[in-house]
């Protein structure tokens, strides 16, 4: 059996081609990588990590932070904070800004390497052009993918939602029984109809495919969870090509956000998703520098 060659491999999408960064990739920066990543994720990662030229320690963290930004926030900083420059070159973040969950995380003693991502589904993409194509051509799309099923199957423990989190009513509106015990029969039922109400705005299931996820008959299952909500189900061919670009110390800055110890993350309202705060400073030229024609 052949090795695997990314490049000439990679499977083609069954809608949205996946954008071919191969040209213009710089080259790696080698060392020993931390990642910090969303359970959610988890295949994606570790297919990734042993891809990856460089030594890769992962850690996951539940998928259920996602319904507390603050959370995910606390969460995420000590991990950050702990890593160790003797130990650790870098630490790779497999999230997206994540319903404002990376704003303000703060870099520690080594540099933080953050794709430009809004959510985990830019990463299972390939990148924001892709994610941003196929919304503008279907607004309405419900993702999945082999972790967004085996998380809400039960994997992973669960935060308590913040009140303004879209998140947190689509997991409590399955817990019928604990509202009925809460606010009574009548209230429950008031509160499980306005909490479902998020499913109305979809008109699309979408299945993001990877080979490696082909024996957990994931297909079959979207499918039929799509025919009971009134969804249409479509299905679309993953690219790892970002995360696994994390992963090999490809930090090209229009993919990448890295930020230099004591940096953190500011969200913004572009194309750039994220920025440093405060800015690189660039040195200043030596008065000997200056003087040199």
């Amino acid at each position: 059996m052949r090795p695997l060659d990314h490049a000439r491999d990679r499977p083609e999408p069954v809608e949205g081609r996946p954008l071919d960064h191969a040209r213009d990739r710089p080259e790696p920066v080698e060392g020993r990588l931390k990642v910090v990543a969303c359970d959610v994720l988890r295949r994606e990662v570790y297919w990734c990590a042993a891809r990856s030229r460089e030594t890769v320690e992962v850690v996951l963290l539940p998928q259920g932070l996602h319904d507390n930004s603050d959370l995910c926030r606390e969460r995420l900083q000590p991990l950050v904070n702990e890593a160790d420059p003797e130990q650790c070159d870098a630490v790779v973040l497999g999230y997206g800004l994540c319903n404002n969950a990376l704003n303000g995380l703060r870099a520690g003693r080594v540099r933080v390497v953050i794709p430009r991502a809004h959510d985990c589904i830019t990463l299972l993409l390939g990148s924001k052009e892709r994610y941003a194509e196929l919304f503008a051509a279907r607004p309405g799309t419900y993702w999945f993918s082999s972790g967004w099923v085996e998380c809400k199957d039960g994997q992973g423990d669960r935060a308590p939602p913040m009140a303004k989190s879209g998140l947190g009513p689509r997991r409590l509106a399955a817990d019928f029984d604990e509202l009925v015990a809460r606010y009574g029969r009548e209230n429950a039922e008031y509160l499980a109809a306005f909490m479902g109400a998020w499913e109305r705005h979809y008109t699309h299931g979408c299945l993001v495919e990877f080979a490696f996820a082909e024996g957990l008959g994931l297909p079959e299952k979207i499918e039929r969870l799509c025919r009971q909500k009134g969804w249409e189900f479509v299905r679309v061919q993953g690219d790892l090509s970002l995360i696994q670009d994390g992963l090999d110390g490809r930090w090209d800055p229009d993919r990448f956000l890295v930020l230099e110890p004591g940096q953190r993350v500011r969200a913004e309202y572009d194309e750039g998703i994220i920025a440093a705060e405060p800015p690189a400073v660039l040195p200043r030229p030596s008065a000997e520098t200056r003087a040199t024609p």
